[in-house]
């Protein structure tokens, strides 16, 4: 008998092989796949040896619930989507990057590892109660079903040399249509050099001192939005539109160049202000706080402003959050020197005023 159908459905797609273009004879394919099945104990068994999250993959994103759900739909037997490997042979060991399934491969691993039990509202597998039972606690003849499962693999291999990265991130996002990614997931699956330079900065040691999480690269976001506004020479809009088309028209940025070595100043002058965890820099603010950073650097003698400039910023987020009229010239004024109507002053207020995200 084969499986029921599941709640876990995944939307078909095509792979576009290249061809000579001429309509004709195709040039080849440019990947090759294979469908392979894994039994669940030898998936948990290779964990060392997959990567779930490569770096074009989102962070772990489910909710304790919908790995619950999975591990119900595994004992009773129902079919779950493909799983997307691509074949490696990396230094450290991994023989497999995850394109697609990271989700649901991170709950089989969890719940192996008994890290969670199952709903205690779970009916009954087969005439047995599994309700509230982690991995280990479950009858022996339920894990049975559970190591018997086996799970239908892609194997993504020979990709050409120097098409693989856009073809493996170009299948991630057709996979995952259809799902909630955020607009800063979609571009961290993107190739090119804004890209990663965006990366670079989202892994920034100022980041350590922010209040908030990297949650769906909200590290990636805040980054993207910095370089647009030195792109831009100022205040800009930095919404999600603008950033991907950013990302898409500066595919080939240089990572040398003026605006790459101005953003690194910016956020080098930003650690050493708040080199501590700071519970103010909340991810709304930041973006403000840095265009301030940004005029400081371009246009004073800055060196020895940190400490001041951390000290105004404490103050005057504690005060604005108690009054929302809150001026930011007269307390500012002392660290510039009486510029308080610096363009970096009057976007802040503008800034925080209003959200950047969409």
């Amino acid at each position: 008998m084969g499986r029921a159908s599941s709640p876990f459905r995944r939307p078909t797609f095509a792979v576009r092989c290249a061809g000579s273009g001429d309509g004709k004879t195709p040039r080849g394919l440019s990947m090759e796949m294979k469908k392979q099945p894994f039994a669940i104990p030898t998936v948990c068994k290779m964990q060392a040896r997959i990567d779930p999250t490569p770096d074009y993959q989102r962070p772990p994103a489910w909710s304790r619930k919908q790995k619950q759900l999975l591990m119900d739909t595994i004992l009773r037997n129902y079919d779950i989507p493909k799983f997307y490997w691509r074949k490696v042979n990396r230094a450290d060991g991994v023989q497999y990057e995850v394109v697609d399934g990271q989700q649901r491969l991170r709950a089989i691993w969890e719940f192996e590892a008994d890290e969670f039990p199952l709903p205690k509202d779970t009916d009954p597998v087969d005439g047995f109660k599994v309700a509230g039972l982690k991995h280990s606690q479950l009858p022996i003849e339920i894990l049975q079903k559970f190591d018997e499962y086996s799970l239908d693999v892609i194997i993504i291999m020979d990709a050409i040399e120097d098409e693989q990265e856009n073809e493996v991130r170009d299948m991630f996002l057709r996979l995952q249509n259809g799902t909630t990614l955020k607009a800063q997931e979609k571009r961290n699956a993107m190739t090119g050099a804004m890209r990663d330079f965006v990366k670079e900065i989202a892994g920034h040691t100022f980041f350590d001192s922010c209040h908030f999480a990297n949650s769906r690269y909200a590290f990636d976001h805040i980054a993207a939005q910095t370089v647009l506004i030195e792109i831009n020479g100022g205040p800009t809009n930095v919404r999600d539109a603008d950033l991907s088309r950013m990302y898409k028209d500066n595919a080939d940025f240089d990572r040398n160049g003026k605006v790459a070595k101005k953003v690194r100043r910016v956020f080098d002058f930003l650690k050493a202000a708040f080199p501590e965890k700071t519970p103010e820099l909340v991810r709304y603010n930041v973006i403000s706080l840095y265009v301030i950073a940004s005029q400081l650097v371009e246009n004073y003698v800055w060196q020895g402003l940190q400490a001041p400039l951390a000290e105004w910023f404490i103050s005057f987020e504690g005060e604005r959050a108690a009054n929302d009229e809150l001026s930011v010239g007269s307390e500012f004024d002392d660290i510039l020197g009486g510029a308080t109507q610096d363009v970096a002053l009057i976007e802040y207020k503008r800034m925080t005023s209003q959200s950047t995200d969409t």
